[in-house]
């Protein structure tokens, strides 16, 4: 489960870890009051389920009450990767010197939580991990144990901070691990913990994604949860009755069973495509369904093209490309779409596909590379 930055350091600062004061505003008026309040500059940041604000210009500053107005104004209504900004948080300015990052991922290779630092803080964690592996510290957590201080400060050591960063740093990413725990988290991250030209460290900025199996017993995060805000279009899939989860990339994938899907999506990124989503169908849909599971997909504003990936028993090949043809018209001008059928009516779809002009692949790597190859084309 997502939460919002606001929450993150709620949970953060009751571990003791320091963060700055901060209140929510949805609307410019309250932004101003807030600022009136703190009587200080104050920064205001937009709370959406994504990374990436400040590049979005969704992290703007206010020297003045009437300036912090004028930037929760800019702030509030914007759209950021496909979500709508509705609430800000705004908090006094710090002034940074330096930044540093502090992470905490569940990782499925050692089969526990692994502590992630580096002196490369305030960027994305995964473009320092791909061009400057080097920079990042990693250590497995014993969780009989948790993360120890001295241990803390020696992963701090070694990846090169500063000694007045170590000292204090320690005791915070000891809190982190603690926090993580806790919190049922599988992410829980600190970027960046910011050391102030006054000597202070802090977190500036914090997330935490919390496991969805301990929600359950985490009854007061469970209240925390704005599905609709966490993504649209996953929380319309589910009213439809559709299964559906919103990834990053740009090729659609449509199919029928969890395990074909999650290997349509690897094959996709074998291609060279990078998935946009995963929709199963289900057993038995009907051209009815198909349709409307492709206009759902292409319903995201990053979706370039879309693979059908079916195997057919109860749903049956001619039904999908029924479907599939049905479509046409509602779709996205030139969105390609390529199809695999196999199994059931596969050649009387394939058939019905050849002769409405549509693409399809003699096999599932091949119908990857081709939607893969269209997009690419297109987008050149």
């Amino acid at each position: 489960m997502k939460i919002h930055e606001y929450q993150a350091k709620e949970i953060l600062r009751r571990y003791g870890i320091p963060v700055q004061p901060g209140k929510i505003a949805t609307t410019p008026a309250e932004a101003e009051a807030i600022a009136r309040e703190f009587g200080e500059p104050v920064v205001i940041k937009a709370q959406v389920y994504v990374g990436g604000r400040g590049k979005a210009g969704g992290i703007q500053f206010g020297d003045t009450p009437e300036q912090a107005r004028d930037a929760a104004s800019r702030v509030l209504g914007m759209d950021i990767k496909g979500l709508t900004v509705e609430k800000v948080l705004v908090t006094p300015k710090i002034e940074i010197q330096d930044e540093y990052y502090l992470g905490i991922v569940l990782d499925r290779a050692s089969q526990a939580p692994v502590v992630m630092v580096s002196a490369a803080g305030g960027v994305d964690i995964e473009q320092v991990a791909e061009e400057t592996p080097e920079k990042i510290v990693k250590q497995p957590i014993d969780v009989r144990w948790g993360l120890p201080a001295y241990q803390a400060r020696n992963l701090l050591a070694q990846a090169g901070m500063p000694s007045n960063v170590v000292a204090k740093g320690g005791a915070i990413l000891s809190a982190l691990a603690q926090a993580y725990t806790g919190s049922d988290a599988t992410l829980a991250e600190i970027n960046p913990l910011a050391l102030t030209t006054d000597g202070q460290v802090m977190a500036a900025d914090g997330k935490i994604l919390i496991d969805d199996n301990a929600l359950p017993r985490q009854k007061e995060y469970a209240s925390w949860a704005e599905p609709e805000e966490a993504n649209p279009l996953e929380f319309e899939a589910k009213a439809e009755g559709l299964t559906y989860v919103k990834l990053d990339g740009d090729v659609g994938i449509i199919g029928n069973g969890a395990g074909l899907v999650m290997t349509t999506l690897d094959m996709v990124a074998r291609a060279g495509g990078k998935p946009a989503n995963f929709l199963d169908i289900g057993g038995g849909a009907r051209a009815e369904v198909m349709k409307k599971a492709l206009l759902f997909v292409a319903r995201d504003p990053q979706v370039k093209g879309i693979f059908v990936n079916i195997f057919g028993g109860i749903t049956r090949g001619e039904e999908v490309a029924k479907g599939i043809i049905m479509a046409q018209q509602e779709l996205p001008a030139g969105m390609p779409i390529v199809a695999r059928l196999s199994g059931t009516g596969a050649e009387e779809g394939q058939a019905l596909l050849a002769n409405a002009g549509l693409t399809w692949g003699a096999d599932m790597r091949d119908g990857a590379q081709k939607i893969v190859a269209e997009i690419t084309a297109k987008g050149q």
